[in-house]
């Protein structure tokens, strides 16, 4: 006879509900401030910052799907439409040519230079000025350790 499952107890439903509606509407919430004051995406958002913390500004897109949250046909899509706005390009990575490199381009560094401030007093609003230091320490230990449990050894 099969174990009984762990139901979720009400103190674990609620907690699993309000991370389901962070989750859920946080994007949202700062991809609509990001296309009305940048003409980002919260995607494009996060590809550009992602890009901008590499050394020489270039990452493979293996990683930079998996740091954007992306699988990788959808990061090329998007890929490709930063490109036609100049804002980074795509070359073969030298020390493995089965690997494509992107590479954040002066324009788009500067869009997101342009960007950034305006998102940073959005997130700063949304999550960060709702918490004191130490609400924002367990929550940082917390997700750590969520996301140890998610991405693994990746």
């Amino acid at each position: 006879m099969p174990d009984e499952p762990r139901w979720l107890t009400p103190d674990e439903l609620e907690t699993w509900q309000t991370l389901h509606l962070v989750l859920s509407t946080l994007p949202g919430a700062l991809g609509g401030q990001l296309q009305a004051d940048a003409d980002l995406s919260f995607l494009e958002y996060y590809v550009l910052a992602g890009l901008s913390d590499q050394p020489g500004h270039t990452m493979r897109m293996s990683h930079l799907a998996l740091l954007a949250g992306s699988e990788l046909s959808r990061l090329s899509h998007l890929m490709r439409r930063l490109e036609k706005r100049g804002l980074v390009r795509r070359e073969p990575d030298p020390s493995d040519g089965r690997f494509t490199h992107a590479i954040l381009t002066p324009a788009g560094y500067d869009v997101l230079v342009a960007a950034a401030p305006g998102h940073v007093a959005h997130v700063r609003k949304l999550v960060l000025d709702v918490l004191d230091d130490e609400e924002q320490q367990v929550l940082r230990r917390a997700l750590r350790k969520v996301v140890g449990q998610v991405v693994g050894g990746c």
